[in-house]
């Protein structure tokens, strides 16, 4: 395992500014300290949100902060200094792969970062490559919803889910063969919304959209390591927290012989890898 290279003086504050929504994550010597996320109308409001909040959540005074990183789209409209402290921005992709990397004794890794879309990040050893990605994500379930469960409330959704059962949105192998065919087991999914219909209940169909997406996503990311010696999936972002992973990932574990990883702080690691580009001197460039 490559030794982490966290000698630092003080705190470092990684951040992945979103469109409206910013994670935080501060790095103390080799302690992850609190992360936190705000949501608001713009990114800079977000952005502003939640440094300061986290800041005094922690009870952090400016002194003791080293260095400020950010990531993520909305980097972008920042070009100045955060309260004047020393401020650079590092790439999105970089960050995917050192925050997925993180205390994992992982050389060879996808990183499958799930968010609004969901992109692929290679990482060998020291060398991190962004390899492509599917428009696929967590827009994608709310997009749904909004259409077919009228809400967009993300809890809601998740809570109807909950009470659904797949086999009446789904067709799965059983339904059109009565032997497992060759590596696919009898609840294997032969077509995604296969047996929906106009009376199917919302908490079917809530179930439906989220099997869709996580297995669109799991089953993309296994296609895009065929050509490699990679089996290891790390997936990070917020729909890690949807509680169906826990069935739907282990039955792509089985079924392909590979392996996701959920880690701890999942949904903040591309801050952390922020965070990491500095600590690690990688790639980053200053804002001034």
């Amino acid at each position: 395992m490559r030794k982490q290279n966290l000698k630092v003086m003080g705190i470092v504050i990684g951040i992945d500014v979103g469109g409206s929504t910013t994670k935080i994550v501060g790095i103390d010597g080799q302690e992850i300290k609190s992360p936190m996320f705000v949501r608001a109308t713009d990114p800079v409001t977000s952005l502003f949100g939640a440094f300061g909040k986290y800041l005094y959540d922690n009870d952090i005074p400016l002194s003791a902060v080293e260095k400020v990183m950010l990531t993520g789209v909305g980097s972008a409209y920042i070009n100045q200094p955060l309260y004047g402290l020393p401020t650079a921005k590092t790439d999105e992709f970089l960050a995917n792969g050192l925050g997925a990397q993180y205390l994992t004794r992982i050389e060879k890794l996808i990183v499958v970062s799930m968010g609004t879309g969901t992109s692929f990040v290679k990482v060998e050893g020291e060398k991190i490559e962004h390899i492509g990605g599917i428009g696929i994500g967590g827009g994608t379930v709310l997009g749904l919803s909004k259409l077919l469960l009228k809400t967009q409330d993300i809890r809601q959704v998740v809570q109807l889910a909950l009470k659904g059962d797949i086999t009446n949105i789904n067709l799965q192998i059983q339904d059109i063969c009565n032997i497992p065919l060759p590596g696919l087991p009898l609840d294997a999914t032969a077509s995604t919304f296969g047996k929906a219909d106009a009376n199917s209940s919302q908490e079917d169909v809530a179930l439906g959209i989220i099997y869709m997406v996580l297995q669109c996503i799991g089953q993309s990311v296994i296609l895009a390591a065929l050509n490699s010696d990679i089996r290891d999936f790390i997936l990070i972002g917020n729909l890690t927290k949807l509680p169906q992973c826990k069935d739907i990932f282990p039955k792509l574990e089985a079924m392909y012989n590979t392996r996701f990883h959920i880690p701890e702080y999942a949904e903040y690691r591309t801050a952390i890898g922020a965070a990491l580009t500095y600590i690690n001197k990688r790639e980053y460039m200053k804002v001034i």
